[in-house]
């Protein structure tokens, strides 16, 4: 699944869970975090990738050709793995003394590219390093997909919204007042 989409899901997430959940979850660490796998695994690459563009300095060459994809999916296997955020998750725990609950959108962003991610293109190693097993599923590239997956967002999103102003004790339409012509 695209970035935006994860800081997104994670975003409707957390704002869910701390509606109904007793917990103190902040919603721009969740969506920080919804995204985290995709910024770790991808920043360092672009940027190199960027600074040789601007300079008019020749591609590294590599065995492949494609140095940056190689560096790329060395940090995908780290970012993308439910093992490594258990680890993590447990030592952020301990560290902190609580669950940090917005950590959670990190593997709610590995579950969601299990599915929408091909063998062809970053399969997610959501077992490594304990398997090597991938699931081939859709690209969330195609053209449907991205409709659906962001017209859901937006029935997250409006669903949200609406549930937040009943609970609020605000009417989800503005009354309107006797007498007034509109």
């Amino acid at each position: 699944m695209d970035i935006f989409a994860h800081g997104l899901w994670g975003t409707a997430a957390a704002i869910g869970a701390r509606r109904k959940l007793p917990l103190r979850i902040r919603i721009g660490w969740a969506a920080w975090w919804g995204v985290f796998p995709d910024l770790f695994a991808f920043t360092i690459p672009f940027l190199a990738m960027l600074g040789r563009r601007l300079t008019d300095a020749p591609p590294p060459s590599g065995p492949h050709g494609l140095p940056f994809l190689s560096l790329a999916w060395q940090l995908y296997q780290f970012s993308h793995s439910l093992v490594v955020f258990a680890v993590v998750f447990g030592l952020v725990w301990r560290l902190a003394g609580r669950p940090v609950y917005e950590l959670l959108t990190w593997p709610l962003h590995i579950l969601m590219d299990i599915p929408t991610h091909t063998l062809r293109f970053f399969p997610t190693p959501f077992l490594w390093p304990v398997s090597s097993f991938k699931a081939s599923g859709i690209s969330w590239g195609t053209p449907w997909f991205m409709m659906l997956n962001y017209s859901s967002l937006a029935a997250v999103f409006l669903l949200l919204w609406w549930t937040g102003r009943k609970r609020a004790g605000r009417p989800a339409r503005p009354e309107v007042e006797a007498g007034s012509r509109r």
